[in-house]
């Protein structure tokens, strides 16, 4: 299968400058994918594009992976109401390192070359930069942006200048990659198509060349309608420090019916023959949920190493069988009669005391395989208690 026919096909098909996509199935092409260190670790939605990378590279492109410790220090303001926090110095080494980390765990076994906007910004001066880039774009574009509007207009909270002036930087990304390091095509997330043309059109104002976007579609949950990625908890990270691996592996294996094939597309690198071979063997006996349990082993397998996936998969069947596994959670309780609720919260098993009692009244709630219908339990070590279908702690 060409890259164009597999990128439509797995939904890595959105917005792009170039006139036919057959474009990206002729000769290696190098591009570059920035993520911003906002935080230490990336989440499911950074994920999807990566997956997106890994097929570039499979079909022979040459990938540059940039680490955004400059405008990380700024924060790109796309898809936010107010100003973000500044980060710290520190904070942001912390946070580049440890997406450094995730990509070379993700893209394992590939080549692609690291780079830092830091590097080329720390000795920029700022009379500079206005004369060689703030001078080639329009206030007129930049005021039009989406992101700009939602800012500004009425009810808007306003934007600092060094917020609106992200995409200046972000532009000047491109350009230098495509002065250092031959790079001609962005490939983004869909929240970043805008600041990704501002590289496309200095490149094309100083270099007099062509320069391309490409970007990825977001990933919805099909039950809600809502943006992917998201658990009781919050986001979920790729790092095992934020979301553990057992919880990671959990929430693939809860997904539902009506995305897993989508997802299967985009987070896994299987083929499409196994792929269909799954849905239909999935689609004959649905209560065996083979798509999900695929689904969540082979991410797991990609983020987390072979034998960390083995073990929560281990730890999942055991759990099912009525016992727990070194993976599962737990919880270190003096044994006695505690209040449902109060123990579920803490137990990171609810969001919220109500959430807990309506569970309760619902029989959501288990101690060893058996429906908890009061709202004390007694406690003791070994105990496992279940919140709805997936969630478990140990008692210790």
């Amino acid at each position: 299968m060409k890259l164009s026919e597999e990128l439509q096909w797995r939904g890595f098909t959105n917005q792009t400058t170039f006139k036919n996509n057959d474009a990206l199935d002729g000769a290696p092409i190098t591009f570059y994918l920035g993520v911003d260190p906002s935080a230490d670790s990336m989440t499911v939605g950074n994920l999807a594009v990566a997956m997106m990378v890994r097929h570039f590279i499979h079909h022979g492109h040459k990938a540059v992976l940039l680490v955004g410790g400059a405008t990380g220090m700024i924060g790109d303001p796309d898809g936010k109401d107010e100003e973000r926090q500044l980060k710290t110095i520190n904070e942001i080494a912390k946070n580049k390192a440890g997406i450094a980390a995730q990509y070379k765990q993700v893209f394992a076994g590939q080549e692609f070359t690291l780079v830092d906007n830091y590097d080329w910004f720390k000795d920029f001066g700022y009379l500079q930069f206005l004369r060689d880039i703030g001078k080639h774009f329009s206030m007129t574009q930049l005021l039009q942006r989406d992101f700009v509007q939602s800012r500004i207009g009425k009810g808007g909270k306003g934007i600092s200048y060094a917020e609106f002036s992200y995409s200046l930087i972000q532009g000047y990304d491109f350009l230098h990659l495509f002065r250092e390091h031959d790079v001609t095509l962005q490939l983004c997330g869909a929240d970043q198509w805008g600041n990704s043309l501002s590289g496309v059109e200095l490149i094309r104002k100083l270099e007099g060349a062509e320069a391309h976007v490409w970007s990825a579609p977001l990933v919805l949950n099909k039950a809600t309608g809502k943006k992917f990625g998201k658990s009781e908890g919050g986001a979920v990270w790729l790092s095992a420090d934020k979301t553990s691996v057992f919880d990671f592996y959990q929430f693939w294996l809860n997904v539902d019916d009506d995305g897993v094939l989508d997802y299967l597309k985009i987070y896994t690198l299987l083929s499409k023959e196994e792929i269909v071979g799954i849905i239909e063997e999935f689609k004959q006996k649905p209560a065996d949920r083979l798509a999900q349990k695929t689904l969540a082993y082979e991410v797991t397998r990609l983020v987390h190493g072979q034998a960390e996936a083995d073990k929560a998969k281990a730890a999942t069947e055991a759990l099912f069988n009525g016992t727990a596994s070194e993976l599962t959670p737990t919880l270190t309780l003096e044994p006695g009669e505690y209040d449902v609720a109060e123990i579920l919260v803490r137990a990171n098993l609810t969001a919220s005391n109500s959430e807990a009692r309506r569970l309760l009244d619902q029989g959501g709630i288990k101690l060893n395989q058996q429906k908890v219908t009061m709202a004390k339990i007694t406690l003791a070590k070994g105990d496992l208690l279940q919140a709805g279908k997936r969630r478990f702690v140990k008692i210790v």
